[in-house]
């Protein structure tokens, strides 16, 4: 008889706590998952997949105008938000079950209950009143939206959390923000009807993505009616009668009837009892960890968003994955973290894969540069007004592929593709070698030759930025 109750214990059933645990409990091993919300963490819960059915849910209107050129009549339409809110719930809550299930078909015990860590060993389950023993404890509890406290009126705004579950639609929608919860948020409601202004402290949205794309992107939510507001710092939101007004550091006000600040997330591991144990956190409160995501104490191990590393479903997926292999199955095995694909779900979405332009020059390459900006087929011949754009970042001596980003209709799907081909270390010649697939959008990405020899678009101290030949 073992001295402790369970041979793993792991606190947040999200995408990449449920797999780790499964994977363990798979090997025979005793293993315990708490989770204080519905199975599934942020991404099925109130992240990837809700937000990926609004994305769907907010594209009709547009797809509706378009059919008229292909010889449909679709007569009068409608939106009810209470119909798709609904619905999405639903089919969260059976995401969730599935989650729950496969915890359960695993031989994995599911306990619905908050979970403090009171010891390198030992667990205090707050509901239940009760102190549970594992010889491992795996830490997933995934990130929180982040509110900055500094904001007077900050209490009266809404997080992506919340966004889901609205009693109402506003008319007018406030997103503070520019990362990818905000805008793809802002492109979510403006397509649902709603009247949406974003505003951004920073000079371009989408901080850390290729410039090419960034300022694409805006000019993208412009023509599609958002008001983009670059460098504006909110000062307060204010509650009057029947709305908010929000009040920036500059003193412009603007009225409406939700706030939604999406700022960031930060990890969550407020209230977990981390310090008991000696677990150590960096300045953001997350967890730190070495490449086999072991904490400071020998017994304690963390894996996705609630660590320093790169907060993606996905990722957090593999760590849970490595994690298992190499404590549970004597197969160390560590996470590769370059050339991640990754996709914003703005309307038209993006794609990206490795390096953007000013990070591979930094880096130290001498680089040529490929674009093709475009309409797709079926926009052409609707005559909508929407920009499809593809860029490579190559290195000039190697011809190695450094960088792969695309904007366009499908390009979460493209990406995840091309970014087989960039983490094998595909060179130019070898894409231009491959034959292409027509009509496609994606054969703009094999038929591309001309370097182009301009230089990227930079920002000036104003944050205005010039419109980039694409």
């Amino acid at each position: 008889m073992s001295e402790f109750d369970y041979d793993l214990f792991t606190i947040g059933a999200g995408s990449g706590g449920v797999r780790a645990s499964r994977l363990v409990a798979q090997t025979g091993a005793r293993v315990a998952v708490a989770e204080e919300h519905k199975p599934g963490g942020t991404c099925v819960v109130r992240g990837c997949v809700p937000k990926k059915l609004f994305v769907y849910a907010s594209e009709f209107e547009e797809e509706f105008k378009d059919a008229a050129a292909f010889g449909w009549n679709v007569g009068e339409t409608s939106f009810n938000w209470s119909t798709l809110r609904d619905s999405v719930q639903a089919e969260v809550n059976r995401l969730a079950h599935i989650y729950e299930r496969n915890l359960k078909l695993a031989g994995a015990e599911l306990i619905k209950d908050r979970a403090i860590i009171t010891g390198p060993n030992t667990v205090h389950l707050v509901n239940e009143n009760r102190d549970v023993t594992a010889k491992k404890i795996l830490v997933a509890t995934g990130g929180w939206p982040f509110f900055p406290e500094q904001v007077v009126g900050i209490e009266r705004a809404v997080s992506s959390n919340e966004m889901f579950e609205l009693e109402n639609l506003p008319e007018r929608l406030v997103v503070v923000g520019g990362g990818y919860i905000a805008v793809e948020f802002a492109c979510i409601m403006n397509g649902l009807g709603v009247d949406v202004t974003l505003l951004y402290r920073g000079a371009e949205v989408l901080r850390g993505f290729d410039l090419d794309l960034r300022a694409l992107a805006r000019r993208q939510m412009e023509a599609k009616g958002i008001k983009v507001m670059i460098e504006a710092d909110v000062k307060c939101i204010e509650k009057n009668d029947d709305d908010f007004t929000v009040i920036l550091k500059s003193e412009q006000e603007i009225s409406c009837d939700l706030v939604l600040y999406a700022t960031g997330r930060r990890p969550n591991t407020a209230g977990l009892g981390l310090e008991t144990a000696g677990v150590e956190l960096d300045d953001h409160g997350a967890i730190k960890v070495n490449k086999y995501s072991g904490t400071s104490c020998d017994t304690i191990f963390a894996i996705g968003d609630v660590t320093d590393r790169m907060a993606l479903t996905p990722v957090a997926i593999r760590e849970g994955i490595c994690f298992a292999e190499t404590e549970f199955m004597d197969n160390p095995m560590t996470m590769d973290y370059s050339d991640i694909a990754t996709a914003v779900f703005t309307q038209p979405p993006i794609g990206t894969v490795g390096c953007s332009e000013k990070d591979a020059i930094a880096q130290g390459h001498e680089v040529d540069i490929y674009k093709s900006s475009f309409r797709s087929m079926k926009h052409g011949f609707a005559d909508r007004e929407e920009t499809s754009f593809m860029k490579l970042v190559v290195d000039a001596k190697t011809d190695k592929v450094l960088g792969a980003h695309i904007m366009g209709h499908e390009a979460g799907e493209m990406i995840q593709m091309l970014g087989i081909a960039v983490k094998m270390g595909a060179t130019k010649a070898q894409i231009d070698a491959t034959v292409a697939v027509h009509p496609t959008a994606a054969e703009e990405m094999v038929t591309m030759r001309e370097k182009y020899e301009a230089p990227e678009v930079e920002v000036d101290h104003t944050g205005k930025q010039a419109q980039p030949k694409l």
